[in-house]
Order: C-alpha cells, then sequence, then structure tokens
C-alpha cells in the first residue's frame, strides 16, 4: 500500500528524479514567517520562493501559518508534516516546462480558534521577520473588532494583537519589528492594511507608544501577485503523479510556470530580511510597483477582455483551444504586440519590456494544463472593457490617429456577444454556433434593448457616444467608430471564424 508523504520517508525519495526532495536539514530551519492563510496561491507562490531559497541555502526559514477560517481541518498538513507536492506545468520562452518540488517550507499550521496562544507564542520568537496574508479582498476591512479577544474576529485585529503581543515580549525594541506584506488582490494592500491597523489600535485604547512602533518599526509592503494556481490535479492525474512519486499526497497542487510577486520597497532592511528575493527573478523588490500592475492589467487582463467575446463568437470554449487556432492566436498576438504594446509605453513601461511581459502571456495563453474558461472571463464584461481597455485605446489614440483595426474587432465582437433575448426566469441569453449562452453583466437589459430598437450602425454609435458607460465620447475618436461598425457588419454577415482569416491575411501576424 502506497505510503503518505512524510517527513520519515525522506531518505527512501532520495533517488526518486522524478522530484525535487529536499534536505532533512530543511526541516529544522527556524520560523521565521509567519502566514495568515492556507489557501493554493499562497502555497504557490510565496511558499515556493521561500522553499526555493532555502535550498539554495539563502533564506533559511520557514513557515508558520495561521488557519483563520472554520471551514476544513489542518489534519492533512500535520500528518504530511508539513510536506506537500508541487506539479509546475506549462511554457516558458517557448519551451514546455514540467517539474514536481517537494516542498519542506510549511513548519506547522495553527488554528486561530482552536491554538490561538500557540500563534501570540509565535510573536516572542526573535527569529520572525515576515507576515504573510492572503484573506481574500474582504480580509483586509475596517470592523469594531476586539484586539484582546481570543481571537479577534477579523484578520486585521489578528495581527494587530500579534503585533501588541510582540510589543509587549520586547519592550518596544525598534529591531523587532516585522516586514508585513499583504497579498490580498486590492491596489496599494500594503498602505491599506497599515491604516486599518493603525485605526483599529486607536479604537481599542491601546498605548500611543505601541502606535508609535507600529508605524515606525514595522514595514507594511504592498504587493502584487501574478500566477495561476488552480489547485488539486484532476483525479486521474493525481493518482498517476502518486504512482510515479511513489507516495500518497493530500496536499498536493498544480501551479503554472509564470511567477510573479512584486514587492513594493525602498528599503534596504527589507530587502535583507526578504533575501528569499535572491533565489528567483519572479520575486522583484522595487520602489514602486505601479509598473507590473499595469502590465498585468493591460496586456494580460486587457488582452482576455477584447478577446473573450471574439473567441465565444468563434465557438472557443476555453483560452487553450483558441491558442491552438492558428488564426485566433494571431490575432491575439498581433492585438498585444502591435495595438496594445505600443500604446502603452511610456516613460515607466519600456517598449522592450512591454514586448517581454506580452511574449510570457502569450506563453501563458499557450499553457496546455490549464482549462480557462472564456465565458468566464465575460462576467462584468462591460466594466472590465472600461477598467482595462478605454484607457489603453485613449493611449492610442494620443500617438496617433489611426484607429486600431484589432481593438475595433475586440470592441464589435463586444457588442455583438451582448446581444440577447430574456429568459422567463429573467437571465439574457445570447447565441453562438447554435448554443447558447449567460450574459452576467450588469448592462445586459440596456443592451438587450438597444439591439431590439436600433440597427447595428446607429447602435454603435449609442454605445460609443454613452459617456455613462465609457467615461468620454468614444465616437470622438477618428474612425474608430467606422472602424468598429464595418467589423460588426463583417461578424454579422460573415461569422467570426471567416473575418479572423480574413483580417490576419490583410493585418501581418506576429
Amino acid at each position: 500500500m502506497m505510503k503518505q508523504l512524510s517527513k520519515e520517508q525522506l531518505s527512501a525519495l532520495k533517488s526518486n528524479t522524478a522530484v525535487q526532495i529536499p534536505e532533512a536539514s530543511h526541516l529544522q530551519l527556524p520560523e521565521k514567517v509567519l502566514q495568515f492563510g492556507t489557501g493554493v496561491l499562497l502555497r504557490g507562490l510565496p511558499d515556493y520562493f521561500i522553499d526555493k531559497a532555502n535550498k539554495a541555502g539563502i533564506f533559511n526559514g520557514r513557515v508558520v501559518i495561521v488557519k483563520s477560517t472554520g471551514k476544513g481541518t489542518t489534519d492533512a498538513f500535520a500528518e504530511q508534516d508539513g510536506l506537500y507536492t508541487l506539479c509546475v506545468r506549462g511554457i516558458e520562452q517557448g519551451q514546455q516546462v514540467e517539474e514536481n518540488i517537494l516542498n519542506a517550507s510549511i513548519s506547522r499550521v495553527l488554528s486561530a480558534a482552536a491554538e490561538w496562544p500557540a500563534i501570540l507564542q509565535c510573536a516572542e520568537n526573535p527569529d520572525m521577520q515576515v507576515i504573510i496574508s492572503n484573506t481574500t479582498e474582504v480580509g483586509i476591512t475596517l470592523t469594531d473588532d476586539n484586539v484582546h479577544a481570543a481571537p479577534p474576529a477579523s484578520f486585521p485585529g489578528k495581527l494587530l494583537a500579534f503585533l501588541y503581543h510582540r510589543y509587549q515580549h520586547f519592550n518596544g525594541a525598534a529591531d523587532k519589528g516585522m516586514v508585513i506584506i499583504p497579498t490580498e488582490l486590492i491596489v496599494d494592500n500594503g498602505k491599506k492594511l497599515k491604516d486599518i491597523v493603525l485605526e483599529l489600535a486607536a479604537r481599542n485604547s491601546l498605548p500611543e507608544a505601541f502606535t508609535s512602533w507600529v508605524a515606525q518599526s514595522n514595514y507594511f509592503c504592498s504587493s502584487l501577485v501574478d500566477r495561476i494556481v488552480p489547485g488539486a490535479l484532476p483525479a486521474k492525474e493525481q493518482e498517476a503523479m502518486q504512482q510515479e512519486l511513489g507516495y500518497k499526497d493530500e496536499l498536493m497542487i498544480m501551479s503554472e510556470v509564470y511567477r510573479l510577486w512584486a514587492i513594493e520597497t525602498g528599503s534596504d532592511l527589507v530587502k535583507q530580511r526578504l533575501s528569499f528575493s535572491e533565489a528567483d527573478n519572479g520575486v522583484v523588490l522595487a520602489p514602486d510597483i505601479n509598473v507590473f500592475r499595469e502590465l498585468k492589467l493591460r496586456l494580460l487582463n486587457g488582452t482576455h477582455t477584447f478577446s473573450c467575446g471574439l473567441a465565444v463568437l468563434a465557438g472557443f470554449t476555453t483560452v487553450r483551444q483558441a491558442m491552438e487556432d492558428a488564426d485566433m492566436e494571431a490575432a491575439i498576438a498581433t492585438l498585444m504586440l502591435q495595438e496594445m504594446v505600443p500604446a502603452i509605453t511610456d516613460i515607466y513601461i519600456t517598449a522592450a519590456a512591454a514586448t517581454q511581459f506580452a511574449h510570457s502571456v502569450l506563453d501563458r495563453f499557450r499553457n496546455p494544463h490549464l482549462a480557462h474558461q472564456w465565458i468566464s472571463i465575460t462576467m462584468q464584461y462591460t466594466s472590465k472593457m472600461k477598467m482595462r481597455n478605454v484607457p489603453v485605446l485613449l493611449r492610442h489614440y494620443s500617438r496617433t490617429q489611426e484607429a486600431p483595426q484589432l481593438m475595433a474587432l475586440g470592441f464589435a465582437a463586444y457588442l455583438l456577444f451582448m446581444r440577447s433575448e430574456q429568459t422567463a426566469e429573467g437571465e439574457y441569453k445570447g447565441t453562438a454556433n447554435g448554443k447558447a449562452y449567460t450574459i452576467t453583466d450588469d448592462h445586459a437589459g440596456w443592451y438587450h434593448a438597444q439591439w431590439k430598437s436600433l440597427e447595428p450602425g446607429v447602435l454603435v454609435r449609442t454605445v460609443l457616444s454613452n459617456t455613462a458607460l465609457w467615461g468620454t465620447d468614444l465616437t470622438e475618436l477618428k474612425g474608430f467608430a467606422t472602424a468598429v461598425t464595418n467589423m460588426l457588419s463583417a461578424l454579422l454577415q460573415e461569422g467570426a471564424g471567416s473575418l479572423l482569416k480574413k483580417v490576419n491575411h490583410v493585418k501581418m501576424s506576429v
């Protein structure tokens, strides 16, 4: 019978070339990191970097995880001594990558509900230096929390209690402050968390000297994480992988190859404490991380948004499936490299950096191990188009007055995707290639009415001129309304698949 993964098995696994095995000494490294969250994103990104650094003899520290929610148990972590397998799958610089890593970065998992005293005891550890969190966007919220509860209800409350206990134990020593790095998907997450913690300290009437210590001796660093970590492998793949590796692993997860953890800091002390950044160029320490956010928002998310309607209309279910079609792949690559990259290049983003990032995005889109659904990308299509792509369109026109043809095609496909019939249940359903799809968008009803009452040419100008939707009148952009109208007419007459072939014949594919 196959044995469950545990530290006792490490020596027996040494000869297994199918997985990277840690040294037994790595399981004895001191606890340096407190991590709020057991989720796969943290295990697939920050914990990946820490484990890699430990194996390179750089950071030499392990992670104590705080489990804040009541869902699930910590049994698997305890049974496997915190060990788990990360299966990295994807494409990097055009090459297939498959590697299996036995991660030994986690020391133990503590339940906030059942083991709060043990969590506070971690604050007494002089080796503790870093706090990481991923508690969802709702986690970084100010509530009237009691910092003296066991435990406090909110994540900021738990963090504040931990810091207060540390402050008291070390008598406010300046060198015992923490580097605190939230990874929640919120702009300026570090700054917002700091503001909440300080406000919560005031509401709990904590000493002014402590508040000053929090503000001056602790470093709240905003950060941006970018890696797709789907989590557990499909059941059959999981079973096959366990057979290949020779052990049972209930915590096994998969991630894509691409990885980015951009951490905002200009402090030499912070850089010293985050020495794990030296082990992988996917960790970036920079005084301003907005460049990385902009690249991701425009070239990854924005390309998804410009392409999703067209992909659904052309009959593609997943991003990977679309990238396996020569015409669709060429359209996406040309859109990104010839229209979007030049538009976002400025004094902060070089053409070389944008082009490099664009190619990494194309590799990610081609990943055969991911099944990202186009229909899920269309959720709240209108707001995504406004936030992600209208700024790129406007920046394009600040450089040239030539209408961007593939952006126009993406906009036209968005309009056609939004054409619907209303069901008896009040849902809005579109149809492509004889199959119905659900439109999940706050403006679906408005578009339903426009399509019922307007012919396509008038509809285009009505939509583009709607400043309530876009914050500006897009009909004022030279030639854009005409380009969108022509593309919409072609989509209606020829269909998306046929139009893609024609577009790629006219446009130079990349």
